[in-house]
C-alpha cells in the first residue's frame, strides 16, 4: 500500500467514515489515478474535467457512481491534499428526478412465494416489514430482536447511526419458527462460513431471481422492498415523521419523495370530465336531427297587424 493511499484511509478512519465508504472512495481514487497511469497528488483540474468527461460519455456511468467519484475526489484533494481550491474543479452531476419503483401488496406476496429459500424468504419478509435496508437485514444479531417490546434495533445503519423499528407479530412468529430450524446464536441470519452472516450480495441476487420466477416484470432488489414499506405505510395513512424515522433519514426530503408514489389518492380523485359527464348525463339529451332541424329552419314570419 502506497503512503499517500495509507494517509487517505487514516483520513477517513479518525472522521469515522464506515468501511463500506472507505473502500468506496479508496476505489474511486485509485481508477481515476489508473485512467491517467499516474499517482493521483500528481493530476490536475485539466485531468480532472478529462476524467469527468469520461464517465459520462464513453463509461457511461450512472449518475450516482458519477458522484460517487466526485465526493471521493472532493475528500481526497480537500482532507489529504489539504488543495481546497481544487473543488471548485469537480462539480456534482445533476441527477434526474426518479421515482422509486414500487411494488403492489400482491406482488410482494407473490415476490414471497416465489423465493425458494426458507432463511432468505424470511430475509425479505423482514426487510418488507420493517423498511430495512439489505446491509441491515443481514447484520441483525439474534440479541436485535426485542420481543417483550416487539421492536428491532438497527445497528449502525447509513450514517452509522442506530435506531429502533417495529418488530411485526407476523414476523416474530415466523423467526420463531426459523430459530427452531436453525438455532442461530449470533447472527439472525448465519452464512455457509461459521461466524458470518448471509452477503448482501447474495441475498440480493436472490431476491432479482425470486422476482423474474414471480413474473414481476418490475426491476426489483432488495431496496424495492423498503420503497414497499414507505409508500405502503403512507397509503393507509401513517404520517410521514413517522416513517421518516423509521427509515432513519435525516431530512424530511429524502421521505417525502415516497408521497409522489403513493397514488391512493389519486386513484380516489374524481377527474372534472368525470364531474362534467355526470352533469350531461342527468340532463335529457336532444336528438342531432332536431337540434339540425332547429338550427336550419327558417324563422316564421311575424303576423302582419
Amino acid at each position: 500500500m502506497t503512503p499517500l493511499r495509507q494517509r487517505m484511509i487514516e483520513d477517513m478512519r479518525i472522521r469515522n467514515y464506515s468501511p463500506k465508504t472507505i473502500r468506496e472512495y479508496v476505489s474511486q481514487v485509485a481508477a481515476f489515478a489508473r485512467y491517467f497511469g499516474k499517482s493521483p497528488d500528481r493530476l490536475g483540474p485539466a485531468h480532472i474535467h478529462g476524467y469527468q468527461v469520461y464517465l459520462i460519455e464513453e463509461k457511461k456511468t450512472s449518475w450516482s457512481s458519477f458522484n460517487n467519484a466526485v465526493c471521493a475526489l472532493r475528500l481526497f484533494y480537500r482532507m489529504t491534499l489539504k488543495k481546497d481550491w481544487m473543488i471548485q474543479h469537480l462539480p456534482y452531476g445533476k441527477r434526474p428526478k426518479t421515482l422509486p419503483v414500487v411494488l403492489s401488496k400482491d406482488e410482494v406476496l407473490r415476490l414471497f412465494a416465489a423465493m425458494p429459500k426458507l432463511n432468505y424468504r424470511i430475509m425479505l419478509m423482514t426487510a418488507y416489514s420493517a423498511g430495512l435496508r439489505v446491509s441491515e437485514v443481514t447484520r441483525l444479531r439474534v440479541e436485535d430482536i426485542d420481543c417483550g417490546q416487539m421492536l428491532i434495533r438497527v445497528r449502525q445503519g447509513k450514517g452509522q447511526k442506530d435506531r429502533y423499528v417495529m418488530l411485526s407479530a407476523t414476523l416474530l412468529e415466523v423467526l420463531g419458527g426459523c430459530a427452531k430450524l436453525a438455532h442461530p446464536t449470533d447472527w439472525l441470519f448465519p452464512g455457509a462460513r461459521a461466524g458470518h452472516y448471509i452477503s448482501y450480495r447474495t441475498l440480493d441476487r436472490a431476491c432479482k431471481a425470486a422476482a423474474h420466477a414471480a413474473g414481476i416484470q418490475k426491476p426489483v432488489s432488495m431496496h424495492t422492498l423498503r420503497h414497499c414499506f414507505a409508500t405502503h405505510l403512507l397509503e393507509s395513512g401513517i404520517d410521514i415523521r413517522t416513517i421518516q424515522k423509521l427509515l432513519g433519514h435525516a431530512k424530511l426530503e429524502t421521505t417525502s419523495r415516497y408521497t409522489h408514489v403513493s397514488d391512493a389518492k389519486i386513484r380516489s380523485t374524481p377527474s372534472p370530465l368525470d364531474l362534467l359527464a355526470t352533469d350531461a348525463l342527468a340532463k335529457p339529451e336532444m336528438e342531432p336531427s332536431q337540434n339540425t332541424q332547429a338550427a336550419d329552419a327558417p324563422a316564421e314570419p311575424k303576423p302582419e297587424p
